[in-house]
């Protein structure tokens, strides 16, 4: 079935007004895009930044009139904004397609290092012989296309963990655990405060032929005391500061760690947060996105 789609110019201010607006005029979904490529990476707790060009986007039904929803939208614009031009706009017809069978076709297996896969289970896997994390189309899993995700698995792929004890801060859906555990690692707590997330680590490593034991999972209070030899956390540089002394606690003496989730200009000052417990060795780049590792004193 096609869809008709409305696009309006907006401000951060406006936005709102915008989405509520299309949900009266009968929208089935609102989405709210970047207009302008302008990235917000963390935000102050308790908000919702927008960029100041953002797209408010509003999904119709087909048989909805083009002519009548524009109406009704200025016509609400004018009285609440009456010395604001409505806002610039685009009206279109979106034919109905099978968006998961177009995701799967483009997806291909991404290599990182020598015996490292990431692939789609629904594809031949171009080495057998070497450890293949295998997606799913409809999970929750990262494919390792965002740059911390890769600048993670990559480290993985280099690392020797056999006999390897790991946790996994901010596990999401388990994508590094389940790296770490196919290239050898003895097990992997993964931790995470997001419940849902939990449940993803769990169903993905069955996924994978992975015992649950391999990845016990643990909200960040009930995570287990016993340090161990690797520390993986991909989460953001606020949270990475944060909590510095509690990932060091948790990392054995002459252990490693890997630190992503942080922009190039926040390098230093995660650095210098975890300088205190580790020698801080690499800053590894990629898209603006950086990886910091070390080895605990």
């Amino acid at each position: 079935m096609p869809w008709v789609q409305i696009t309006l110019s907006s401000t951060p201010e406006h936005s709102e007004f915008l989405e509520d607006m299309l949900l009266l005029c009968g929208a089935g979904a609102v989405s709210m895009l970047d207009g302008a490529d302008e990235p917000v990476f963390e935000p102050i707790k308790g908000t919702t930044p927008l960029w100041q060009d953002t797209r408010v986007m509003g999904l119709f039904e087909a048989d909805t009139n083009g002519d009548v929803l524009l109406e009704h939208l200025s016509s609400g614009w004018q009285e609440a904004f009456p010395h604001i031009t409505f806002p610039s706009h685009k009206l279109e017809i979106l034919e109905d397609k099978d968006w998961e069978r177009q995701w799967m076709d483009r997806f291909e297996p991404i290599q990182f290092g020598e015996h490292l896969w990431v692939c789609p289970s629904w594809k031949p896997v171009p080495d057998p012989s070497a450890a293949n994390l295998m997606l799913d189309p409809g999970l929750a899993f990262g494919t390792g296309s965002h740059p911390t995700t890769a600048l993670c698995l990559q480290w993985i792929a280099e690392q020797n963990w056999q006999t390897k004890t790991v946790i996994d801060y901010g596990c999401g859906s388990g994508i590094l655990a389940i790296g770490a555990i196919l290239m050898g690692a003895e097990y992997v707590v993964g931790v995470d405060n997001d419940t849902q997330a939990l449940t993803a680590t769990i169903d993905n490593a069955q996924r994978n032929g992975i015992a649950a034991e391999k990845i016990p999972v643990f909200l960040p209070e009930n995570t287990p005391s016993e340090a161990v030899d690797v520390m993986l956390a991909n989460i953001l540089a606020g949270p990475l500061i944060d909590m510095a002394s509690r990932l060091a606690e948790l990392t054995k003496t002459g252990g490693l760690i890997a630190l992503s989730g942080i922009l190039e200009h926040q390098a230093s000052a995660v650095i210098d947060a975890y300088e205190p417990w580790f020698d801080m060795h690499s800053v590894v780049s990629k898209e603006d996105w950086v990886r910091i590792d070390g080895t605990k004193r």
